[in-house]
């Protein structure tokens, strides 16, 4: 089903997004699973001899999560990836269970409340804001955010870059996040099932979606 160089633009790699489900951006552990192996070769990371840089790929994710069909986030192995809205609900679901609910009084629940009540932050002034501002700060804070990411309680918007003189965009940009109750609203947040069942179906899709792996590689992409 997903085969190497299939995708040579946002829409293209949008529509492979929703046939497979489940998308990390760059190496998931299992070979040509991935965004970096699907795109053409075109649109991937390349330096200039003047210094600059170009990468399409990178490009793509700021209007690819602006669609509307899938979330973005820190979902694989703490990796950045695509689930489609289709399997987020029972993705969800079972991640929950396994990072549950941060613990009243926690540094984790003082950064969740922090953006439910702001709304949307740019990492950096989600940092200020829980005061995490001395310069050896940033690396803690981030591993709070991934942990909260990889629990499905923080997601990423979208992307904002800074902008030269010109008025143009550069940079690696900085990620927008939100929760997923605000961007998608609560009901896309739970399902029927148990997070037994939601983990059982989900690796059902994975198995079928990709034979050649194992059991223990795809579990892996799941805890």
């Amino acid at each position: 089903m997903i085969s190497r160089n299939q995708c040579h633009s946002d829409v293209d790699l949008m529509e492979l997004i929703q046939q497979v489900g489940f998308l990390p951006l760059l190496y998931s552990g299992i070979a040509g699973f991935s965004a970096e192996d699907v795109v053409d070769e075109d649109c991937r990371y390349v330096v200039f001899p003047d210094g600059g840089w170009d990468w399409p790929l990178w490009k793509w994710k700021g209007p690819i999560i602006a669609e509307g069909n899938c979330v973005y986030g820190k979902f694989f192995n703490k990796k950045a990836g695509f689930i489609s809205k289709e399997w987020w609900p029972d993705f969800c679901n079972y991640r929950r269970h396994k990072y549950p609910v941060p613990e009243e009084g926690s540094i984790e629940e003082a950064i969740l409340m922090t953006l439910r009540e702001q709304g949307s932050l740019i990492t950096r002034q989600l940092r200020s804001a829980c005061g995490f501002n001395g310069t050896k700060m940033r690396g803690k804070f981030d591993a709070y955010v991934t942990r909260l990411q990889m629990g499905c309680h923080i997601i990423t918007e979208d992307f904002v870059y800074p902008k030269d003189k010109h008025n143009r965009e550069y940079g690696w940009g900085w990620s927008l996040l939100t929760t997923p109750e605000l961007l998608l609203g609560k009901e896309m947040c739970s399902c029927g099932r148990t997070p037994e069942e939601s983990l059982k179906r989900l690796f059902h899709h994975l198995k079928q979606l990709l034979p050649e792996a194992s059991d223990r590689q795809l579990l892996n992409l799941l805890k």
